[in-house]
């Protein structure tokens, strides 16, 4: 499966996508704020990529300009029924060289498309741990509506908690923002 945008492609991770992933994924400014941390080897990038990027719906963010992997977009897998209808969550990473150019709101737009046109979702979530000013302007611009606050023990910072907030989109509500 490959999306496109106008600045990005969006398509499977591939084993040779490792040494960009890393070069952002080693970034503290990235893993931390999302809840995981900061990659320590090239190995484990490739480990990521194997394990957690091998998922369906999993999106390399490549920029289209300069052909590299610049971040990850996609959906968490976590399928469920509810109210009758599919639902699934979004999470995205961005290369901070890549930060204020508005291309993971670019991404998760064209996911919503595919998400509730391709794959039939009826609600899509998303969510931002508080202090995460990055992701929340990512959720608000992309119109997601606020629904409630959790809290989240971090199993990779040793269980801390932090204080979630979860956003929702309904597939109505999308056609609604897009005079469909």
């Amino acid at each position: 499966m490959r999306l496109e945008t106008e600045r990005l492609i969006l398509r499977p991770f591939e084993a040779g996508d490792a040494e960009d992933l890393f070069s952002y994924a080693q970034d503290p400014r990235v893993g931390p704020p999302a809840g995981w941390k900061p990659h320590e080897s090239l190995e484990e990038s490739r480990e990521i990529i194997r394990t957690v990027f091998s998922e369906p719906g999993v999106f390399a963010v490549v920029h289209r300009q300069d052909g590299r992997v610049i971040g990850s977009a996609g959906f968490t897998g976590r399928h469920r029924k509810e109210a009758g209808g599919l639902d699934d969550e979004i999470g995205y990473s961005l290369d901070p060289a890549y930060w204020g150019r508005g291309l993971i709101p670019e991404a998760v737009e064209e996911l919503l498309r595919y998400g509730f046109e391709d794959l039939g979702l009826h609600t899509i979530w998303c969510d931002h741990y508080d202090g995460n000013q990055k992701s929340k302007r990512v959720i608000r611009k992309c119109g997601f509506s606020f629904r409630f606050l959790r809290m989240q023990r971090l199993t990779a910072f040793g269980g801390e908690p932090r204080l979630t907030l979860c956003y929702a989109m309904t597939r109505a509500d999308w056609a609604r923002t897009r005079g469909k």
